[in-house]
C-alpha cells in the first residue's frame, strides 16, 4: 500500500524527527522518513531542497537533478518502487542546514496545506502522470544550466513540490500550475542563454 501524505508541514516534520541526532544528513535518511513505495514525496523533497535557501550550495541543483532524473524515469517506466543508487543514498549536507531549511519552509508549507484538495483528477491520472514525469525528466536536464541562471532552480523547485503534492493529492489545479510555472522558468532560461 502506498504511503498516504497528510500534508506538506507533516512530511517537513517527519523528516526533520527522522534527522535529530545527526551530523549529517543523507538521503538515504530522507528517505527513510518519506517512506520507498510513493513517487510523489521525493518529488516534493527535491523540490523542496530546491526551493530553499539550500539551492545555493554549488553542484547541488546538479546533484538535485541526477535524483530527479531517476525518479521520472522510474515514473516514466511505472515501476511501483523507487530504486537509487548507493552513491546518491550516500550524498550528505550538515544537520544544521537541513533544519534551518526545514524550519525556513513550515510557514509556506502550512500555508499550501490549506489549498490542497482532489480536483480535475484527470489531469493527474495515467496520461497527465506521464506528462508530469516527462517535464520532470526536462527540469532533471536542464537543473546544471540552473546554477547559473538566478532563481531559477529555485523556482522550478516550487514546480515540483507542486507536481508532488499534485500527483499526492490528486489535484489537477496544482499540476497545471506547476506545468505554467516550468514553462515560464524554461523560457526565461532560453531567453538568458
Amino acid at each position: 500500500m502506498e504511503q498516504e501524505i497528510i500534508g506538506l508541514g507533516q512530511l517537513l516534520k517527519d523528516i526533520e524527527a527522522k534527522s535529530q541526532g545527526r551530523e549529517h544528513i543523507s538521503i538515504r535518511h530522507v528517505i527513510e522518513a518519506v517512506g520507498l513505495r510513493s513517487f510523489a514525496p521525493f518529488l516534493i523533497v527535491i523540490g523542496l531542497i530546491l526551493f530553499s535557501p539550500l539551492s545555493g550550495i554549488p553542484g547541488l541543483s546538479t546533484a538535485m537533478g541526477v535524483l530527479l532524473l531517476l525518479v521520472a524515469i522510474q515514473l516514466l517506466l511505472h515501476r511501483k518502487h523507487i530504486w537509487l543508487p548507493q552513491w546518491l543514498l550516500n550524498r550528505s549536507i550538515s544537520s544544521r542546514k537541513l533544519m534551518n531549511a526545514l524550519h525556513w519552509m513550515q510557514r509556506p508549507a502550512r500555508f499550501a496545506d490549506r489549498w490542497i484538495q482532489p480536483r480535475m483528477e484527470f489531469i493527474v491520472r495515467s496520461y497527465g502522470t506521464y506528462a508530469i514525469a516527462t517535464t520532470c525528466t526536462v527540469i532533471a536536464l536542464t537543473l546544471p544550466l540552473m546554477e547559473v541562471v538566478p532563481f531559477s532552480a529555485s523556482t522550478v523547485g516550487l514546480a515540483l513540490t507542486i507536481f508532488g503534492l499534485a500527483l499526492a493529492a490528486r489535484d489537477g489545479l496544482l499540476a497545471l500550475i506547476a506545468f505554467i510555472i516550468t514553462v515560464s522558468v524554461l523560457l526565461l532560461i532560453i531567453a538568458a542563454i
